[in-house]
């Protein structure tokens, strides 16, 4: 654990879900009386046989493997075994979920709500129009926002930064809270986090999480919204615009373009209108 924190830069929320994964994989081995420098590759296959009877989703088995397979590249590394039983097998394929995202009537919508908070507008305000997971949001100081530029440089998985473009009004939003703070003596230098909680502190992603549900259901969505939605919902609609998908790639922060990829069911809608409306036998 300590490795991939200090080497390979793993968020906590991952960490969590290694530790959790190499211990079940240890009790296997352990019931077992094997070891994981003994253990073959039918005995990984013997492991997700059982997992796979537990009807775990393909999301969790496609971590657990990933996990395995990062940790015996960890014994490698540091001698404990020459070879790893994951070396010639394929991982379960994840399955490809369409990302739920809002209209931009229902984003509207939610822009509307009479008593959204200054400070919960900005919010809602720098997520779509940034693209920004809940964590790098809340990790936000107010000297990463550069009102000058329009720019938002954001700390991401694995330590990386990047820099996304912020809309104009994404900008106003922020710029209204700011006055607020310097209207009320909070703290408002560069260094303060961009979001403060009630102990003016800064705001934790647990209680953003549970502040912007809240709003969720005060807008009148009947479909399950979270944070992460308004993420879908920026790279939605700005290829649904005519954003290509290597740019959207670079504002998500996204590893692998086919990650990105899983947005263009939107583009294609985009295309049969357009097409609808040119082709002469449409």
């Amino acid at each position: 654990m300590q490795y991939l924190e200090a080497e390979r830069n793993f968020s906590g929320h991952t960490l969590k879900a290694y530790a959790s994964d190499i211990c079940d994989y240890a009790l296997f081995i352990q019931n077992k009386d094997a070891s994981f420098v003994l253990a073959g590759k039918y005995d990984v296959r013997e492991y997700f046989a059982l997992l796979n009877e537990k009807q775990l989703g393909k999301s969790t088995l496609t971590r657990k493997f990933a996990a395995m397979r990062t940790f015996y590249k960890f014994l490698i590394l540091n001698d404990f075994t020459k070879t790893s039983p994951l070396a010639s097998m394929s991982g379960p394929k994840k399955e490809k979920k369409v990302p739920a995202f809002l209209t931009e009537d229902e984003m509207r919508n939610l822009f509307k709500i009479p008593d959204l908070t200054t400070r919960d507008r900005a919010m809602i305000e720098i997520l779509y129009s940034c693209g920004l997971r809940i964590q790098e949001l809340v990790g936000l100081n107010l000297k990463n926002i550069d009102f000058i530029s329009g720019c938002v440089s954001v700390r991401g998985k694995g330590n990386k930064e990047r820099i996304v473009p912020a809309g104009e009004m994404s900008l106003y939003a922020m710029r209204e809270y700011i006055d607020e703070r310097r209207a009320f003596g909070l703290p408002s230098d560069i260094n303060s986090p961009a979001f403060l909680n009630t102990h003016l502190k800064r705001l934790d992603q647990r209680v953003a999480r549970r502040v912007l549900h809240n709003w969720f259901i005060k807008a009148g969505f009947k479909k399950k919204v979270s944070p992460h939605t308004l993420r879908h919902t920026f790279a939605t609609h700005i290829l649904d615009r005519g954003c290509d998908l290597r740019s959207v790639q670079e504002m998500l922060g996204h590893k692998n373009l086919s990650t990105t990829q899983s947005y263009t069911h939107v583009t294609i809608e985009s295309l049969k209108r357009i097409y609808e409306k040119a082709h002469p036998k449409a």
